[in-house]
């Protein structure tokens, strides 16, 4: 829902009898970070705002404070940071009763790293420019008859699958467990973020749903509620899910793919030509821009360490910056769907990515391609045995891609300095967790025969 006052979201409030208010916030990670309110405090937080501790931009996914960040830490005191709420973003939340949510911007000193501001900075770049940009988010999961509990019991090994097998496209499986698939798509339908298609992939209990095209920040903020709320509704009857890019040594990893489409102020697809291929040449700067600078940008996209171990020949990832027409080998693959359709396809994306941290990063990257007129043949064939001329290799960890994004000559430009900076120190500390843990892989390897 979508209001452009406080007094509009009141009067919804009270005709809806709402008793129940959660704000939240996205985090660096892309966690949604949020809590409950009185009708109070929720209605003074419409019209002025609110205060939210920083520390939200201070520590990692488990809640372990950065050591080495400037924007937030011991020394900031671990103040509020304030939060603009989007009038915008309403909606009623499903599985909780009488209840709405609405997200905010973190602002003040803290907006440049503010994930879903940098974004807001990048769409409003695109506007500048003359241009609107629409997203759809892609997503794989996978589905385990487990539960919070149980998979720490287990150590997050021997879980089991909701289903067995390597079953995609499967109407079997979709068939046997159609009330959970229902369950999901009516619930994402009153959280509006609309399931435009859902199917089993290949794997043992995985998943994936297309989400319905929307502007782009809206598009982001339904592919952090989905991912969100897929998690709770599977805990609410029994089971769990994981976005993780690779869970399993023995499957493919899980993509978050992302469709963008340019459309100018006449409503027209400013990808699409009426002759040759269907691709304009405003597309191909674009796509050129995306693959060119998609090392530059890979720390954003491929934002843990687990990511990388995706990123090889063979498991529907690519290895190089390349694009291709209707090429599922590339990073990027160019879709010429007619007037209407016609996107790219950014397929580099890992499901445990920040939404608004891909989507900035791809649009961003084709705008600069856009606007300095970039250009880079597309791949034909198999883009892993013969990636192309001026295709560039993908950093293969985070740490290379952290020192990529650090040294690039067009991040600052395109993110800021204090999105640069925040970001690249705490992925730093991202891999510094990493390389203190001791895997299963290590001790197999070498325990005995080193």
């Amino acid at each position: 829902m979508k209001f452009d006052t406080a007094e509009a979201v009141e009067a919804y409030l009270e005709q809806a009898g709402i008793r129940f208010h959660k704000m939240a916030v996205v985090d660096i990670d892309g966690v949604l970070r949020g809590k409950y309110v009185d009708k109070q405090k929720f209605r003074s937080a419409l019209r002025s705002g609110f205060g939210f501790c920083d520390v939200v931009l201070g520590w990692d996914s488990a809640d372990q404070l950065y050591d080495n960040t400037d924007l937030v830490g011991w020394h900031t005191g671990y103040r509020d940071a304030p939060v603009q709420l989007d009038l915008g973003s309403v909606r009623r939340l499903p599985l909780e009763d009488d209840t709405v949510l609405v997200l905010g911007n973190i602002g003040g000193a803290y907006a440049g790293a503010c994930p879903r501001s940098l974004l807001g900075r990048v769409i409003e770049r695109a506007r500048a420019a003359g241009y609107h940009a629409e997203a759809a988010f892609e997503y794989e999961f996978f589905v385990f008859e487990e539960t919070p509990e149980s998979v720490r019991e287990k150590g997050y090994r021997n879980l089991k699958p909701l289903t067995p097998g390597m079953f995609g496209y499967s109407m079997l499986r979709s068939g046997v467990h159609a009330d959970l698939y229902h369950q999901l798509m009516a619930a994402m339908e009153e959280l509006e973020a609309d399931i435009e298609g859902l199917h089993t992939e290949t794997g043992p209990g995985v998943v994936e749903a297309a989400l319905c095209h929307r502007p782009a920040l809206e598009a982001a903020d339904r592919a952090a509620l989905f991912k969100t709320y897929t998690k709770v509704l599977l805990q609410r009857v029994g089971l769990m899910g994981t976005f993780m890019a690779k869970w399993s040594s023995d499957y493919p990893g899980q993509s978050g793919h992302l469709h963008i489409s340019l459309t100018n102020d006449a409503g027209q697809n400013v990808f699409h030509a009426d002759d040759g291929d269907g691709l304009s040449k405003t597309f191909r700067h674009f796509v050129a821009g995306q693959a060119l600078l998609l090392p530059d940008v890979l720390a954003m996209v491929c934002s843990t360490v687990n990511a990388y171990r995706r990123l090889v020949p063979g498991l529907w990832a690519p290895t190089h910056a390349t694009w291709g027409i209707e090429n599922r080998t590339t990073a990027i693959r160019a879709i010429p769907a007619g007037p209407t359709g016609t996107r790219s396809e950014y397929r580099i994306g890992p499901a445990d990515g920040n939404p608004y941290l891909v989507l900035a990063a791809a649009l961003a990257t084709g705008l600069y391609g856009i606007e300095h007129e970039l250009e880079l043949s597309p791949v034909a064939g198999n883009a892993y045995e013969n990636p192309g001329v001026g295709a560039r290799a993908l950093p293969t960890s985070l740490t290379d891609a952290t020192r990529t994004f650090l040294e690039s000559p067009v991040t600052r430009d395109l993110f800021g300095e204090t999105f640069v900076q925040h970001f690249s120190q705490t992925r730093i500390w991202e891999d510094r967790a990493a390389r203190r843990y001791v895997s299963d892989f290590d001790l197999a390897r070498y325990f005995e025969i080193i």
